[in-house]
């Protein structure tokens, strides 16, 4: 009946950079956003496979590749 648009979030692209932090021991991955300046990562989701990057890059309206960070 309706159709629902998804609505994209937004994030401050002055001082923030999307980055994907996985561990060399277990493999898990995450994805969020680093501050340029006092590094701190900021954790939004769970990486299972290719298909959540997609979902999250979506979902911030990101069209570049995004860095892993070890």
């Amino acid at each position: 009946m309706f159709s629902h648009k998804k609505k994209k979030l937004t994030y401050d692209k002055e001082n923030l950079y999307p980055i994907i932090h996985s561990s060399i021991c277990t493999g898990e991955k995450v994805i969020g956003f680093m501050d340029k300046r006092t590094k701190k990562f900021t954790e939004i989701m769970l990486v299972n496979d290719i298909e959540d990057i997609k979902k999250f890059k979506e979902m911030y309206d990101i069209d570049f590749e995004i860095k892993i960070e070890y």
